[in-house]
């Protein structure tokens, strides 16, 4: 079998091509004809073609015997050869494929690290330039445990895209323009407070200046108007007020980065709201020329008339007193995007209760771009649900408010900290604080990827940071267990594996089949952008190397046995290091 072959043949989408080209030599398949390639139940094999039925039926022929004349040319196929993989008809047209323990070895000896993995992940993202606008909080706000979905689901698919092959950009569309700085303004001249020297903890002082600044305009329609002259100030360029409102910025952002540090996530581009000011003029000008916005109440909006949702729901883009909105700012972000980027695709990451707002922005651009000829990315809305507490409620603190991401992380490393010390107390602090803080911010990372993100979920302290089940601190230990093995065996990962012999017990199978199946795991995760497949993914990997190492000998007399025996623990190492990383969870050698 050539390293090309191999190569490819590990995942459906591979299988099916091979399926294909195969069927198109034969007489009574035609381009109808789907393999409908699935992952098997493990019992009848590994992989399984389902489409012949429907596709019998639609000739009017027989399914099994169609099915058995495609297996006898399958077998002849060089990708397919019998030596690398049986495959059989079963039931009334079912093709099963299993791979041979001479295929499984050959293919993890060619598999090694990372690289080649990402080598073996195919190449439909190559080279795509996508951009993935996510987290985007609102300065002059502390970030809240509302934020942590968007900005750990957006951080793993932007490195499951760049792992196969995309060229992504992160970009934080932040919320740093509109009226609500007109009342912040007006408090904060009101108080006379200063940024100078910079205040301890300026985002909570912001928070309660605008929340008094809000109250006071409710009541006092003086103090109303005189914020909407700041506003008015502000939007004009005047010195003063855009000097504050940098330095709400500034120092907005640099709290932001306090915690996406501890994610370890940097963005390429941070152009929030602000950034498209200057440029909403010419969105309002082209979709009024194209006749797509028209005036409504002294408003601007796109109208859909034909649209069985939106025709009595127009998409408002500029408010009555001629501010702009975010929709504005949205579609100048698209426009922007495609001429200064060339992005291919741009990905939101937001919550589901704004699916309406992205439809019509999509329905917009679509009619916009078409009219004047420009080219139109793929624009996808990712929602997500809420996270909930113990009452089914979104979570919040005792006092109604929403929970501070900051707290929600210093409190889970306290907790990690709590069982690392009664577990380890003979380490030494520092590195019990370490091992604490990757296993704190791993675990509500982990907590919220497993979950499939379109579903809401309860957050509960005691599952994520269990040692048992399908939780990060389970992963973290199983990678550290094998990092033991290594330093018992005096061996690094990787050495130790000449001379292999294939496998032959069923635990040493059922481990380097789980092992092939990287490739699919992401497929499966890039597929609807779901990192909940990778996680569970890994969660079975580790099951599956755990019933390995329970009931066969890694440190084996034989030569041979020894050698394949460390090869797979070197290669479920790899590749749990290497999903972990994808889902941005660092991992330990101890623990």
């Amino acid at each position: 079998m050539t390293e090309t072959a191999l190569l490819e043949f590990n995942t459906p989408k591979a299988v099916e091509k091979a399926v294909r080209a195969c069927a198109a030599t034969l007489d009574g398949f035609n381009d109808e004809f789907a393999p409908d390639i699935r992952i098997a139940d493990p019992r009848h094999g590994d992989l399984q073609a389902n489409g012949i039925l429907a596709f019998a039926k639609s000739r009017g022929v027989a399914p099994c015997p169609t099915a058995k004349r495609l297996v006898d040319a399958l077998r002849q196929s060089p990708p397919l050869h019998p030596n690398h993989v049986a495959i059989d008809v079963a039931g009334p047209g079912f093709i099963n494929f299993r791979f041979t323990a001479d295929f499984l070895l050959t293919w993890l000896q060619r598999y090694r690290e990372p690289a080649d993995f990402k080598a073996a992940s195919g190449d439909e993202y190559r080279r795509s330039r996508i951009i993935v606008d996510y987290s985007s909080p609102n300065i002059a706000k502390q970030m809240h445990v509302g934020h942590i979905r968007s900005t750990i689901i957006g951080e793993a698919i932007c490195r499951l895209l760049e792992f196969c092959g995309a060229n992504v950009l992160r970009d934080n569309h932040i919320g740093d323009w509109g009226t609500q700085f007109g009342l912040l303004l007006m408090e904060i001249r009101r108080r006379g407070y200063t940024f100078d020297p910079p205040p301890d903890d300026p985002l909570a002082d912001l928070e309660a200046l605008y929340k008094d600044g809000a109250a006071r305009a409710k009541k006092d329609t003086t103090a109303l108007e005189t914020a909407r002259q700041e506003l008015v100030k502000l939007q004009q360029g005047d010195p003063e007020n855009s000097h504050i409102w940098q330095q709400i910025r500034d120092l907005s952002y640099k709290a932001f980065q306090e915690v996406y540090d501890r994610f370890d996530i940097q963005f390429d581009k941070v152009l929030g709201e602000s950034f498209y000011r200057d440029k909403v003029d010419r969105v309002y000008n082209e979709l009024t020329e194209i006749g797509l916005a028209r005036e409504s109440e002294g408003a601007l909006a796109v109208f859909f008339p034909n649209h069985p949702r939106f025709c009595k729901q127009p998409f408002l883009i500029r408010k009555s007193d001629g501010a702009s909105n975010y929709a504005a700012t949205d579609l100048a972000a698209v426009l922007y995007r495609c001429e200064h980027f060339k992005a291919r695709e741009i990905l939101y990451l937001t919550d589901s209760r704004q699916r309406d707002h992205f439809t019509q922005l999509f329905l917009t651009v679509e009619q916009w771009f078409a009219a004047k000829n420009y080219p139109l990315p793929q624009l996808r809305h990712i929602p997500f649900g809420s996270i909930l507490g113990q009452d089914g409620k979104a979570i919040k603190t005792r006092s109604g408010d929403p929970i501070k991401l900051k707290d929600l992380l210093d409190e889970a490393v306290e907790r990690a900290y709590t069982t690392v010390s009664e577990k380890n107390p003979d380490l030494p602090e520092p590195k019990r604080r370490r091992i604490a803080q990757t296993v704190g911010i791993g675990a509500v990372r982990y907590a919220d990827l497993m979950q499939s993100r379109t579903g809401d979920y309860v957050f509960s302290w005691q599952k994520l940071l269990s040692l048992e089940g399908n939780t990060a601190p389970y992963l973290l230990y199983a990678v550290a267990r094998i990092h033991s093995i290594f330093r018992k065996l005096d061996l690094n990962p990787g050495e130790g594996e000449e001379g292999a012999a294939p496998f032959q017990s069923e635990a040493e199978l059922t481990l380097a089949r789980k092992q092939l199946g990287f490739a699919t795991a992401l497929d499966q995760a890039l597929g609807d952008l779901r990192p909940h497949f990778l996680c569970t993914y890994l969660y079975e990997l580790a099951g599956a190397f755990s019933a390995f190492y329970t009931s066969d000998k890694v440190m084996a007399e034989n030569t041979g046995v020894r050698a394949r025996r460390i090869l797979l623990c070197a290669r479920t190492l790899t590749l749990l290091e290497t999903g972990l990383n994808l889902l941005g969870i660092s991992t330990l050698q101890k623990m």
